[in-house]
């Protein structure tokens, strides 16, 4: 049994080194990997191309190329043995003519040298197949001292062979010795690859068009924003996530609507009431009793404004183009008009796309909590290529860190510390937070630096 168990553990190590390997390389893998959908498609189109090209070129390379070159330079060769031949066996042609005319009916050129007149060996061209095909050749046949020239010129081959008393100079054509039409080939398949990928890459962005028009819309509705020109397109799985969109829109608004519907009858019959109540309050006369009722009645107003501003959010309102400068500075001058010291900056671009009377709204609910509670207040505005930032820092008591995300649901008020809606409802945080999220951003609480705290609302531009 120890023996089993001891087996059993090493292919249970065995295997989790595995698993831990495979994981390693899926990640590395999936970090080489691009993340857009248009380039994943594309390495799918180019990889599997490339990948049979380079096979198939290097199968010709090898079987066809290699092949014919060998065989063309040891023809060459051969040619050359026997005019050797031809000159050991007939010292009687002197001047060598009729050795010539054998020679130029190979299609060869050939002239004899001083037997000293031999060039030192060159360096060897890189990754020249013929030079190396007839190198071996010249050392197999002939089995005497040689010297190649294979890049000199660009139409002729240049053989030196050392003889008993000279050095025989064969000039050859370079297409008698090398497949040279194997080039075609390649620019041939390099050309129509090229032209196929063109085409698939054009084709390509016309079905990845669809998904980025889809991705657009969904981001401007998550924005709060309108996208007019949208409509299903492009494949039938596109134009079916496209058309569940559009139906998933249309419930969501038609949802907001019923609400918003539902509330608006709510209000006006409550405030029926209310107006009711005001007016036997004013027929009953004055008195301590009467006041206080009177300011029931005035709290009940609006506390019944905020339930419906909450409820209500920004819909029906468009978004625009709105200078955030400008309404930052409205609300430094209304800080300032309550008493409070408060200062304003902006950096960046101020024109920002956004539905701008419940924007405001939820900036002036930040400001009116910080100037509740506090007597200086900083508001700094900063827009990038990305984002636009509000910052809302107070010297005001602050908010405990365990309870900052606590404070931003509704009807909730902190006994202690900070409360947020001190007399209110508890719903300028949540309606601020609301807001935020209605255009895509959110809003983050902190410390401040002026030892408050610190309310910043990120939206995307």
């Amino acid at each position: 049994m120890s023996t089993l168990d001891s087996g059993l553990t090493l292919i249970r190590n065995a295997s989790q080194r595995v698993s831990k390997a495979n994981g390693w390389m899926g990640n590395a893998f999936k970090s080489w990997m691009p993340t857009g959908l248009y380039a994943r498609a594309l390495l799918i189109m180019i990889v599997p191309m490339v990948i049979l090209q380079t096979v198939v070129a290097f199968v010709f390379m090898e079987r066809h190329w290699n092949t014919v070159t060998r065989r063309l330079s040891a023809a060459v060769v051969s040619d050359i043995a026997a005019l050797i031949d031809v000159y050991k066996s007939y010292p009687q042609d002197k001047d060598r003519a009729q050795l010539r005319r054998i020679a130029q009916k190979l299609q060869l050129v050939v002239d004899f040298l001083p037997a000293g007149d031999m060039p030192p060996p060159g360096p060897k061209p890189f990754f020249s197949l013929l030079d190396q095909t007839l190198s071996v050749q010249l050392g197999r046949q002939i089995s005497r001292p040689f010297w190649i020239d294979t890049v000199g010129k660009s139409n002729l081959v240049e053989i030196r062979v050392q003889l008993d008393d000279s050095v025989m100079r064969i000039f050859a054509q370079r297409s008698a010795a090398y497949a040279s039409n194997s080039e075609i080939f390649i620019f041939w398949m390099l050309g129509t690859s090229t032209i196929l990928l063109i085409v698939a890459v054009l084709f390509l962005r016309n079905q990845i068009k669809p998904i980025l028009r889809l991705a657009d819309a969904a981001e401007s509705f998550g924005k709060g924003r309108e996208a007019p020109n949208f409509r299903p397109r492009g494949a039938r799985e596109v134009r079916r996530a496209a058309q569940a969109f559009i139906e998933m829109k249309a419930r969501v608004e038609r949802s907001i609507e019923q609400r918003t519907a539902m509330l608006a009858g709510v209000s006006h019959d409550l405030r029926t009431i209310l107006t009711r109540f005001k007016l036997e309050l004013a027929l009953i006369g004055e008195g301590p009793e009467i006041d206080a009722m009177r300011k029931d009645v005035d709290e009940m107003s609006m506390m019944l404004e905020d339930y419906l501003a909450f409820a209500r959010g920004d819909s029906g309102e468009v978004a625009q183009p709105t200078d955030m400068a400008l309404a930052l500075e409205e609300l430094h001058s209304d800080a300032e008009r309550h008493g409070h010291t408060a200062t304003v900056a902006f950096h960046g671009l101020p024109v920002v796309t956004v539905k701008p009377a419940s924007f405001k709204r939820c900036l002036a609910n930040l400001v009116s909590n910080a100037a509740r509670h506090a007597n200086t207040i900083s508001i700094t505005g900063h827009r990038d290529h990305r984002y636009l930032n509000v910052t809302v820092d107070d010297d005001g008591p602050g908010i405990p860190a365990d309870m900052r995300e606590e404070v931003f649901k509704p009807f909730l008020r902190l006994d202690d510390a900070r409360n947020q809606d001190e007399g209110g409802t508890g719903l300028g945080l949540a309606i601020a937070r609301d807001i935020a999220r209605s255009h895509g951003g959110d809003i983050m609480l902190s410390e401040s630096p002026m030892g408050g705290l610190r309310a910043v609302v990120r939206v995307p531009v």
